[in-house]
């Protein structure tokens, strides 16, 4: 059984391992710690996966926005998001993003954006983000930047560049 739940701060240094062990780098690990001290921060948007009492995963979402000339719309980045390699293809990845998008409903968000797998998220909904206006504010491809409407039409009228915050940058 996996129980998926908000984070607390017992739980920052199975995250931090996490993150680093499935990226093979500090930097996700690192942007999780630095989007944690920031005002943005909601601790209801960052979910770690349990089993059997043991942290095995974890999805982190940050609010983002789209600008564009006719202003800015607020969004949700999802990154990073991973599982401890001893318990992947077991489900619980999409257990996370199910429950992140969910959280993100719940809470009012109505966009998310991930740069991602392509054979992976659009089971969650999520398609081409370049396809629908939206580009990023770095070199990516164009089949790994994906959105999910998390309100049907919510990216009605709305096209432009991604804005990370700043501590995406700072990696």
């Amino acid at each position: 059984m996996i129980d998926i739940i908000p984070e607390t701060e017992e739980f920052y240094s199975a995250i931090h391992e996490i993150n680093s062990l499935v990226f093979g780098q500090e930097n996700e690990a690192r942007l999780v710690e630095n989007v944690r001290k920031s005002r943005s921060f909601n601790p209801q948007l960052s979910l770690v996966a349990i089993k059997d009492g043991r942290v095995v995963g974890h999805i982190f979402l940050s609010p983002i926005t789209i600008k564009s000339e006719r202003g800015a719309a607020p969004a949700v980045a999802l990154a990073p998001m991973a599982v401890h390699p001893e318990f992947q293809n077991q489900g619980i990845g999409s257990k996370l993003v199910r429950e992140g998008l969910e959280q993100c409903r719940k809470l009012g968000h109505k966009i998310v954006v991930v740069v991602g797998h392509r054979n992976y998220y659009p089971r969650f909904g999520f398609s081409s983000a370049g396809g629908k206006g939206l580009k990023a504010p770095f070199p990516v491809p164009d089949e790994a930047f994906l959105f999910a409407e998390l309100v049907s039409g919510a990216l009605d009228n709305v096209s432009g560049t991604v804005q990370y915050p700043p501590e995406f940058e700072e990696l």
